[in-house]
């Protein structure tokens, strides 16, 4: 579904990305992205961007057993800092399109490579999404940490759409019982396990918290087609991560509404989607990837403010 679209040489001032997250450690700030071992850059200021080196440099040895075909092309990463630790959860795809997918973890105590403690340890696979099982799929994924301090595993796309599952404390896996949410979905008029593409778009969901709200910012239509893709992100709100999440008309997102928050001009951008929110020095950043017209379609970081209008709904400026 997210299948990394071909973009330019890297470009300091311009660089290529899909799917990005992002965390800021000392005066760096890093993104990570959809990738062979998952992509990296860094900058100082937010303007002039260094390629990294991918988190892995072979494959997570859970993926052998649990997807045997799995090419090594690591879908939409996400990034938490938890309890000392930098945490990035990431997704596996074996057949791009379908649920034969899972998402692992893996943790460092640093992002800077420079420093002695720098190391990512994976620690397997989270959840899987079986082909003719199930009918969500196992990318894409977020961490949201309640008001009472609980951690929970947001993910999901297509057909039955975004889900809410609760963690353990240390993220290392679901909570058991096991408490499942379906926090967002579109309508499909397909037949069960048909598993097409032609409608029921939604994905790249992110849950960041503000004020009384929780904000969830899913990104609608399809990526990955350059020019001639329509993705964007619509949000709606609510006061539990589990939803119900409501449009600014007090629609529900469970039955494929949403307001529109992020969209292409037409001029720089085509099409952008796949956002994260972050609040940093005091600012809400929104970052995301936009399919940009100049550069013919090239999939490239967009990192912008985000503000909050009087009725506290999210309001961007593409630049």
């Amino acid at each position: 579904m997210q299948e990394q679209d071909a973009t330019l040489p890297f470009n300091s001032k311009n660089p290529g990305v899909h799917d990005p997250v992002m965390a800021k450690e000392g005066d760096t700030y890093y993104v990570f992205g959809t990738g062979k071992g998952i992509s990296t850059m860094y900058s100082k200021d937010l303007k002039n961007w260094a390629q990294g080196k991918p988190v892995f440099d072979k494959l997570p040895a859970w993926t052998k057993e649990a997807l045997p075909t799995f090419n090594g092309d690591i879908w939409a990463p996400d990034i938490i800092f938890y309890k000392g630790n930098y945490h990035i959860f990431y997704a596996c795809n074996a057949t791009p399109g379908k649920p034969d997918a899972a998402i692992g973890h893996a943790s460092t105590p640093t992002l800077n490579p420079a420093s002695p403690k720098f190391k990512w340890t994976d620690h397997g696979k989270i959840v899987q999404s079986v082909l003719n099982r199930d009918l969500w799929q196992a990318i894409d994924p977020n961490i949201i940490v309640d008001e009472k301090g609980t951690p929970w595993f947001i993910f999901g796309s297509f057909w039955d759409g975004i889900k809410a599952v609760k963690m353990t404390s240390d993220m290392m896996k679901l909570k058991w019982p096991e408490e499942w949410h379906t926090i967002a979905r579109r309508p499909s008029t397909q037949k069960l396990y048909n598993y097409g593409l032609e409608d029921s778009q939604i994905e790249g969901a992110f849950v960041y918290k503000h004020g009384d709200y929780y904000y969830l910012f899913a990104s609608f239509d399809m990526c990955c087609r350059g020019v001639n893709s329509n993705y964007h992100v619509v949000v709606g709100r609510s006061k539990s991560v589990t939803g119900p999440y409501l449009d600014k008309a007090g629609f529900s997102m469970m039955d494929g509404n949403g307001t529109d928050f992020a969209v292409g001009d037409g001029k720089k951008w085509a099409a952008l989607g796949h956002n994260s929110v972050y609040n940093v020095d005091g600012k809400d950043l929104f970052v995301a990837h936009g399919y940009s017209i100049p550069d013919k379609g090239a999939s490239k970081l967009i990192v912008t403010e985000l503000k909050w209008d009087a009725n506290g709904w999210p309001i961007i400026e593409l630049k």
